[in-house]
């Protein structure tokens, strides 16, 4: 049976998202009209808009609708941000950071998603996006954006993703151990940071920032 995407990308936002506390209009329009389905794998492209974390290769996944609007909400982006993105992913919420930022740099250790990634991106027409094979625990970007989203989770924040944040710049990052994750906004005063608690979840974490085992004699 046939999907009315349109209506199911409908349904996601006033069902799913904006329930969800995302009242932002900007990250709703831009939800609102970017086609989730083009950017699931092609066997799950029926349940693009349902309330589920979707299976990618590797061992990872699509977040959330309702985690993406969160985060997109959370970083507050206006047109002239710059931002930089950890974990392109299937590259839809790539195209949410591009159609409300300046410009996007995304990275992601798998060199595959960065390809297919960026000819989804190319075919939807972005060309405000930089995109690159990197371990976020070796990338150097040689500066500093206004705005950090890391889509997957960390044990504990690294000091390197906090030194990517400029001046009055934010951090999205979602922290802690599995199952009760807490996603972080980190902003940077002059003083230091103000952290807001936004919600409690539980999704994979980033390659490389997994708990540490510890073992008991």
């Amino acid at each position: 049976m046939a999907v009315d995407f349109e209506q199911a990308r409908f349904a996601m936002v006033e069902q799913q998202v904006r329930p969800w506390e995302v009242l932002d209009f900007r990250v709703l329009g831009a939800i609102g009209k970017i086609k989730r389905e083009e950017f699931a794998p092609p066997k799950y492209r029926k349940v693009a808009y349902a309330d589920l974390s979707l299976p990618l290769e590797h061992g990872e996944f699509m977040l959330k609708p309702v985690i993406e609007g969160r985060l997109l909400q959370a970083l507050d982006l206006a047109p002239e941000h710059s931002v930089l993105e950890i974990g392109t992913g299937s590259g839809y919420l790539t195209a949410c950071l591009a159609t409300l930022a300046r410009a996007v740099t995304s990275i992601d250790i798998h060199a595959d998603f960065v390809d297919r990634a960026r000819a989804r991106l190319q075919a939807a027409g972005y060309t405000n996006v930089s995109l690159q094979q990197a371990d976020a625990f070796e990338f150097v970007p040689g500066r500093q954006f206004d705005a950090v989203a890391i889509s997957g989770a960390v044990a504990e924040v690294p000091q390197r993703f906090l030194d990517w944040v400029r001046l009055g710049g934010c951090l999205f990052v979602i922290r802690g151990a599995s199952p009760a994750q807490e996603a972080v906004r980190y902003v940077r005063a002059e003083h230091g940071w103000a952290i807001e608690s936004l919600f409690e979840t539980d999704v994979p974490y980033l390659h490389g920032a997994e708990p540490v085992q510890r073992f008991a004699l």
